[in-house]
């Protein structure tokens, strides 16, 4: 049963009961259409829906996603529960999200706990909502909260909820309050309660509402459809009747959901849950973890310590002084207060969060430690000098991670005596705000350790994706070829800001010669310095490597590929940099042309797209969604272009793999080494997508 019944005196509860979350499935939609039918025959006086474990309607089945529709559609349910004759009231608990929220709104009041999560984050999925959402939520609470609802898709609190008017009332116990308030109107005239028979007028002042709104919502979710298709709809409940409005948001629905955004996005929500899967032949439960050390108490140590004292594990965290570890811990705690101000945190959770803290400079503080994270210098040799250390003082099964992001993880374990204890957790700069947590899977890393890797990536709230061993694993192997791209480019013809543009155009967070700028010009500098390069990776470093020499460090010396603003951080045009670009070309006598958006977007998107084809084939990944996964949370990939296999499936793979071999075959076919399996996809006729269904199957 699905929706369950019983009479409390002359109200009726109807009490959906669909694990673990109370999705709004076909089942649920029919078990609340029989539950009025019942609440009528019964002569109900009022009627309450309310949602067992804690949890109101966290909104549709994903199980239904991409099936044909059944009867009765949630629209209809929502009509009709508004079209009740009796008082119907909600019980909003835990999540309420989505179809859930919009049930709610049918509903002739509401009672929300103060802890419940009211949200309508369609727009997450390039949608919108499609049961009267945008056009009952409007009618209900002011414009700019309607539209902050419906274009953010941000869930807010109860207690923010019932400020705002979207709730009649908070109680500890909705559920009580509920029906409280339900003998209280059993048998009210509900004519006046009914959301979508209420008018609206466009005003001036809503006028200039929807106007802020917009620019930014332009600002926040730029290049995606779906928040602005949204602010459409809640601005046609200003000018339309409510069935007209329905009408439209119907419209745009089928229009989004039709669209390569939504599926894209959609492909993304997937992705997400399969790579925090392990691998298929790895079957264990992980090591228990209480107390985690950390070493660094730099930028990235920081933030990994910061991740999980706010995950509520005891932190020793190691420096090599005092005073460094004095200036760790105090950044730190001002990245802490500053949440206080933003009412991300409040003072206690942040005394909380520092006492969690034990600082140290003696390796001896780690011995009881369960997962040990070293956040050191980029260097082999510093790496196994630590490591070294940790296999003399580590406790038996303690899980020894390097937070690297390139180098070879097997040659570090292989310094232990325990190298099946030791795993790469590569986080993201700062670790305590960005999501992608890549684990790399050593050689000879026990099934367990991996398994406690993962279950940390959850307990810290972070994306979690399996890699294999290589150099730069899934997401810095794949920068090299699309830098490289990006260095042919400029020496062809394109300027950094056109290159940059039309990056940021297609969705990128960032254009790769900004990053550049942000980073710092000299790190790839020194690490070009270090190693031997081919002639064509000496031919592309002319132009970075000058402008180095020249003092143009990017961001941190004001200059780089552009100047920086030293008050704003704003950025504009470097000539000195532009007059390097060009005295390199007419050294290489490189015939300079005109090169569009599309060849940029084509050949730097590609390029990714090859070479995650690459890391597929070889095992480094598991599948090409968790490449997506990846490039989405650490690497400024638009959510809704859904990362770069994603990208070439929509594409087509034939499309790809033709363009490429044109390429290897061309002029700068030394940068182009297409990959077999892309190869063998587009012969086939399939798509990263398909192959990945086959792997799952296997």
């Amino acid at each position: 049963m699905s929706v369950s019944t019983k009479m409390h005196g002359s109200v009726l509860v109807a009490t959906i009961e669909n694990p673990p979350v109370n999705a709004l499935s076909h089942a649920v939609r029919q078990g609340l259409m029989d539950a009025m039918a019942e609440a009528r025959e019964k002569g109900a006086g009022a009627m309450v829906i309310a949602g067992q474990g804690g949890t109101f309607i966290a909104g549709a089945d994903i199980r239904e996603f991409g099936k044909p529709p059944m009867q009765p559609m949630l629209p209809g349910v929502v009509d009709a529960i508004e079209a009740m004759d009796i008082p119907v009231v909600a019980a909003i608990e835990g999540n309420t999200l989505g179809g859930g929220l919009e049930v709610a709104l049918g509903c002739h009041y509401r009672v929300s706990s103060p802890s419940a999560k009211l949200g309508l984050p369609e727009v997450n999925l390039g949608l919108l909502p499609g049961a009267g959402g945008t056009q009952r939520m409007p009618r209900l609470v002011s414009a700019s909260d309607a539209l902050q609802m419906v274009s953010s898709g941000a869930p807010i609190g109860g207690k923010k909820a019932d400020a705002m008017g979207l709730v009649d009332g908070v109680a500890d116990n909705a559920v009580t309050g509920a029906i409280a308030l339900a003998e209280e109107k059993a048998g009210s005239d509900v004519s006046d309660r009914r959301i979508s028979a209420r008018t609206l007028e466009m005003t001036d002042a809503v006028r200039g509402e929807f106007e802020g709104a917009r620019a930014l919502i332009a600002k926040r979710a730029r290049g995606a459809l779906a928040p602005q298709r949204a602010a459409d709809c809640v601005e046609a409940a200003f000018s339309m009747p409510y069935r007209d409005g329905v009408k439209k948001e119907r419209e745009t629905f089928v229009e989004l959901v039709a669209g390569e955004q939504s599926i894209a996005l959609r492909h993304i929500f997937f992705a997400e849950r399969a790579s925090s899967k392990p691998p298929k032949d790895v079957d264990a439960a992980p090591r228990e973890v209480k107390k985690v050390g950390v070493i660094g108490a730099g930028t990235m140590g920081g933030g990994i310590a910061m991740t999980y004292a706010e995950a509520g594990l005891s932190v020793t965290i190691l420096e090599m002084s005092d005073e460094a570890l004095k200036r760790g811990i105090g950044v730190m705690e001002k990245n802490w207060r500053r949440g206080i101000k933003s009412g991300r945190s409040t003072e206690a959770q942040v005394e909380e969060r520092l006492a969690r803290l034990t600082p140290t400079t003696d390796y001896e503080d780690l011995r009881d430690a369960d997962l040990i994270i070293e956040a050191v210098f980029e260097t082999m040799d510093i790496k196994k000098t630590v490591f070294t250390k940790l296999d003399e003082i580590a406790k038996p099964g303690a899980v020894l991670a390097s937070n690297t992001s390139y180098l070879n993880v097997n040659e570090i374990a292989a310094v232990t005596s325990r190298p099946e204890d030791v795993l790469g957790m590569h986080y993201f700069s700062p670790a305590n705000i960005m999501k992608l947590l890549e684990i790399v899977r050593a050689d000879k890393t026990a099934d367990d350790v991996l398994m406690t890797a993962l279950a940390m990536a959850k307990k810290t709230r972070k994306t979690a994706v399996v890699a294999g061993v290589c150099d730069g694993f899934i997401g810095n192997r794949m920068l090299s070829p699309y830098i490289a791209q990006a260095g042919a480019l400029m020496l062809e013809g394109a300027s950094p800001e056109q290159i940059d543009k039309a990056l940021t155009d297609f969705g990128w967070a960032m254009g790769v010669l900004s990053v550049g700028d942000l980073a710092g010009l000299d790190i790839g500098y020194k690490s070009r310095k270090d190693r031997t390069l081919a002639p064509h990776e000496q031919r592309l470093a002319m132009i970075p490597d000058r402008i180095v020499e020249a003092g143009h460090l990017g961001q941190k010396s004001g200059s780089g590929y552009y100047k920086y603003d030293p008050e704003t951080r704003a950025k504009s045009a470097n000539p000195e940099a532009d007059a390097i670009i060009a005295a390199v070309r007419g050294e290489l006598g490189v015939n300079v042309r005109d090169i569009s958006s599309d060849e940029i977007i084509e050949r730097t998107q590609f390029a990714l797209a090859n070479e995650g084809a690459h890391i597929l084939g070889e095992g480094i990944a598991q599948r090409a969604s968790d490449i997506d996964v990846a490039y989405v949370h650490g690497y400024g990939y638009a959510r809704w272009r859904g990362g770069p296999m994603h990208y070439a499936d929509s594409v087509g793979l034939k499309v790809v793999a033709e363009k490429i071999k044109q390429y290897a075959e061309g002029e700068g076919g030394v940068y182009w080494t297409p990959a077999p399996l892309l190869l063998e996809l587009a012969e086939k006729g399939m798509s990263f997508a398909d192959y990945d269904r086959e792997q799952a199957k296997g």
